[in-house]
């Protein structure tokens, strides 16, 4: 079998890559189990792929054996939740060693501040008429995961207090609603710690998901660099391209390595694995270059080539 190869820059060409570093499953609040994501990325003929729940790795086990059988590389990930500024921000960690040091300990108090946030919600949509709340979202988990508002969102649909989630994210859930509860998430520079004492590599996640201006999300890459960030991630899902060119020129200012993926959850919707907009011509480098990186990806031998 040919070893793995992975275009060392991004050439504007819009055939896709095959690569996707950023989905969810089942282990935190995906629609998925972890071998389900992994089967579908291998139907749609994806060769390395990082599953990367919510301040979990429980799923990778169960995905590892799966990318196996498939001849998937597969990249064990997280997807941490921090405050900067006031704002929750998400960090990618990229571990190819996995969940180890102080990200272990860092992991589990992240479990538990969901766990006190989910009670906190659940409280107050009791008030605006889920009755039982904490249980009907832990009815539409189906499993004992730590709960997310698309879990509290599903509950609100189920009960019929609500057409859809995105109605439900929008009256009660979503940013400045009843049932928006900011949980005690760590400062942006601890998280960032976390996976470089793992070995692993840290991405900011979704940069123009914030609704920054230019200048407060330079301030962000800024503060994300100064921690010990390595990259963040140039396309997420589908974007105007010429905020994407944009975004490489303050990724190259400051030294980032670019990162893609789709954010997958679910299945039905637009953003399924491996989709996602074009990644522009840029001299920024791949995350996969990253020397943290590279010595997995091209350890072993595999049954694709990019």
């Amino acid at each position: 079998m040919p070893m793995l190869e992975l275009p060392a820059r991004f050439t504007g060409d819009p055939a896709p890559l095959g690569i996707d570093l950023h989905m969810h499953s089942t282990a935190s609040d995906g629609a998925l189990s972890p071998a389900a994501v992994v089967a579908l990325c291998a139907s749609r003929g994806l060769s390395v792929m990082a599953l990367t729940d919510h301040d979990t790795v429980a799923g990778i086990d169960e995905a590892q054996r799966t990318a196996d059988e498939h001849g998937i590389m597969l990249l064990p990930g997280t997807e941490l939740s921090t405050r900067w500024s006031g704002i929750n921000i998400h960090v990618v960690g990229l571990l190819p060693h996995g969940a180890q040091g102080a990200l272990v300990p860092g992991l589990e108090a992240q479990a538990e501040a969901r766990e006190r946030r989910a009670e906190v919600i659940a409280a107050r949509l009791e008030k605006l008429g889920l009755a039982d709340a904490l249980a009907r979202a832990r009815e539409q988990a189906g499993s004992p995961r730590p709960l997310g508002r698309p879990d509290f969102a599903r509950a609100l649909v189920a009960a019929g207090l609500v057409a859809d989630t995105s109605e439900a994210f929008r009256k009660h859930l979503g940013n400045g609603k009843k049932g928006d509860v900011k949980a005690h998430w760590p400062a942006l520079e601890e998280a960032v710690g976390w996976i470089l004492d793992a070995g692993g590599v840290a991405v900011l996640a979704h940069p123009l998901r914030h609704g920054l201006t230019r200048r407060k999300r330079g301030l962000l890459l800024d503060a994300f660099a100064a921690a010990g960030g390595q990259a963040a991630e140039l396309v997420s899902g589908f974007q105007n391209p010429d905020v994407t060119r944009d975004l490489a020129r303050q990724l190259d200012e400051r030294g980032l390595l670019a990162s893609l993926g789709s954010d997958f959850h679910f299945p039905g919707g637009h953003l399924a694995p491996g989709s996602m907009s074009a990644v522009p011509r840029t001299a920024v480098p791949p995350v996969w270059s990253h020397p943290r990186l590279t010595s997995r990806l091209l350890s072993r031998p595999h049954c694709s080539t990019l």
